[in-house]
């Protein structure tokens, strides 16, 4: 799966599922060129495009002018999301869509699986039993869980994190945090409806997950300082914790 499309990288155009957060160009504007890199590859299926349903219709627009201008068509079906919207997206992986807080219309998505498990009340009855009960068609033994496997957050005020709290409890949890240190003030960074890293320290003790993959770094900041500042600013339980989504050089990617 494929989480926004700024930049169409050509290893991405494999992928049968793209998820646009919203329509901003550095999220949004390599669309068309990714779906065109899959008919140079060989596919030629239609990727899904998943999408806030509010910009639908816009993004298939955009998409039908550049095949216009391309001379050629390209295969893709949107699939109109609004928060609370769940759907399977692959075998056993279910996409659950959640409202963001920025300009215009938003939306993050959580990854989760379900799975078959047995009923706590029934966990220690020995197989032969269990497989007796099925053979009869005893019901309440088994329950469908959710594992909540990956969250994705980008572009977003931070009470995202208040408003979509499961996103907390989920495996990774991949999370914007634009704005570093007192170059820009947390009341700056609101105004700006992005998060501030130290919103971010203020409620590390809140966060579940087993990685926190923050990204979407201003360019107020080169790669290294991004490492240096959080590597200075966040408490170590926490830390141990985070993946930075920036390169280990003092170049940002390409």
């Amino acid at each position: 799966m494929v989480l926004d499309a700024g930049v169409p990288l050509r290893s991405f155009a494999t992928t049968d599922h793209l998820f646009l957060s919203h329509g901003h160009a550095d999220h949004a504007s390599a669309l068309g060129s990714l779906l065109a890199i899959r008919g140079l590859v060989g596919k030629h299926s239609p990727a899904q495009v998943y999408l806030p349903a509010e910009i639908e219709s816009a993004v298939r627009e955009a998409l039908e002018a550049l095949g216009r201008l391309h001379r050629s068509e390209v295969a893709y079906e949107t699939i109109p999301m609004l928060p609370g919207d769940t759907r399977k997206v692959d075998r056993d992986i279910w996409v659950r869509a959640f409202r963001t807080h920025h300009a215009g219309p938003s939306l993050g998505y959580q990854f989760l699986k379900r799975v078959t498990k047995l009923k706590p009340e029934h966990q220690g009855l020995p197989g032969e039993e269990i497989a007796r009960l099925r053979r009869e068609g005893t019901p309440g033994i088994f329950e469908e869980v959710e594992r909540l496997e990956v969250a994705y957050a980008t572009d977003t005020l931070a009470r995202v994190l208040e408003s979509a709290p499961s996103i907390l409890e989920s495996r990774v949890l991949i999370l914007e945090s634009t704005y570093l240190d007192p170059k820009r003030t947390v009341e700056e960074t609101q105004e700006r409806l992005h998060t501030h890293l130290d919103e971010i320290i203020d409620r590390a003790d809140l966060f579940k997950n087993e990685a926190l993959v923050l990204m979407h770094f201003s360019q107020l900041y080169g790669p290294q300082q991004v490492h240096d500042l959080i590597r200075q600013r966040v408490p170590e339980a926490l830390r141990q914790r985070i993946q930075v989504f920036a390169p280990s050089t003092n170049a940002w990617f390409g």
